[in-house]
């Protein structure tokens, strides 16, 4: 058994290269190997984003505060609340980010393949995550 006390590992600030805005991650588990399962508890201020990124093994978020946005590729956008589980399949392209006026936290869950848990692509426009 292992007990990761609350604080116990800082939070950190999300890359500019990933993420659009505002972005605090406070890492909640991280794999030792055999394990492979990551979690992270991510807060987005109004209008922060992720860029588009995928996940070899696909993605879980659990909504726990706030209001936000979702999209897959080829989707629409999606409003996203408290209580809102989201899974991608793997591969599935798509970003996730909190609604214009409202910060948005959620859990992020994600496997380990081959030591990679996301692959990161361009970021999501002003125009796009407006939906114009």
């Amino acid at each position: 058994m292992q007990i990761t006390r609350a604080g116990q590992t800082p939070s950190r600030k999300g890359p500019a290269a990933w993420f659009t805005g505002e972005i605090r991650i406070d890492p909640l588990f991280n794999p030792e190997a055999p394990d492979r399962v990551q979690g992270a508890l991510v807060t987005f201020q109004p209008g922060a984003r992720t860029a588009w990124h995928t996940h070899p093994l696909g993605q879980t978020l659990i909504v726990t505060a706030g209001q936000g946005r979702v999209q897959r590729a080829g989707g629409p956008i999606e409003a996203i609340h408290p209580g809102d589980v989201i899974t991608f399949a793997p591969g599935e392209r798509h970003w996730h980010g909190a609604a214009p006026d409202t910060a948005m936290s959620h859990i992020a869950i994600h496997e380990v393949q081959n030591g990679e848990t996301v692959t990161w692509a361009d970021p999501v426009t002003e125009a796009d995550y407006l939906g114009q």
